[in-house]
């Protein structure tokens, strides 16, 4: 497979002077298309750290960030967010669902900031419902989902510009066990279609179907 992030040297330092957070050291990655990889670590360790340089919502200290073969390690903002909106969907811990809007709604507001002709998003989004199992969730309002039927339409609404990957981070943290194992099967199953999955957890579950596992241990990886 050929990759899809190839990360060289990847510092960060939060802070000057006397007050300086290392928060990753030297970290040397890569991601292969269609690949599941779960990124593990005690806390501060540096996962969503790197997560958040990967979605080019963050820049390194130094070190080379390449996405699709171009360094995007030193982009200004207007750039990294048209590159975002292009290559990468997110899914938080949070769902960030916007309570008065049903759950087809949430998922269409997504694609009218991309700026996708509403048919075409309409359709995107009912195969994309679907995909998640929530086909009869449609007009519900987030108040009249399950967490777990939450994060799913969170899901839905990161792939809904057909991004390359889909950086979670923590995403089964406020599900029960059992509702969190859906979770994990649903992000499993996008490689199959083709979407490349890189998550952060420290549910060992979680990490067990991934294709590859890196653990990171103060802002390095060591395994």
């Amino acid at each position: 497979m050929e990759s899809l992030y190839v990360l060289e040297g990847v510092t960060k330092v939060y802070g000057s002077g006397g007050v300086r957070v290392e928060a990753l050291r030297g970290v040397d990655l890569e991601v292969r298309r269609g690949e599941y990889v779960a990124i593990m670590g005690p806390s501060g360790s540096g996962k969503s750290t790197l997560l958040h340089i990967m979605g080019l919502l963050d820049r390194p200290t130094s070190g080379k960030v390449l996405l699709e073969g171009r360094d995007v390690s030193r982009l200004d903002d207007a750039e990294a967010s048209r590159l975002r909106s292009k290559y990468i969907g997110f899914v938080f811990q949070a769902f960030n669902l916007i309570p008065w809007l049903t759950a087809f709604e949430n998922v269409m507001v997504a694609a009218s900031i991309a700026k996708l002709p509403r048919e075409e998003a309409a359709r995107r989004a009912r195969r994309l419902f679907e995909l998640v199992g929530l086909s009869h969730r449609l007009h519900h309002k987030p108040s009249q989902l399950s967490g777990g039927e939450q994060q799913r339409v969170a899901i839905a609404r990161a792939l809904i510009n057909q991004p390359s990957v889909l950086l979670a981070d923590e995403p089964t943290g406020t599900l029960d066990s059992s509702t969190g194992l859906q979770v994990v099967k649903l992000l499993r199953g996008l490689t199959e279609e083709g979407v490349t999955v890189v998550t952060v957890t420290h549910n060992p579950d979680v990490a067990s179907v991934a294709d590859r596992v890196v653990r990171l241990r103060d802002g390095r990886v060591v395994g």
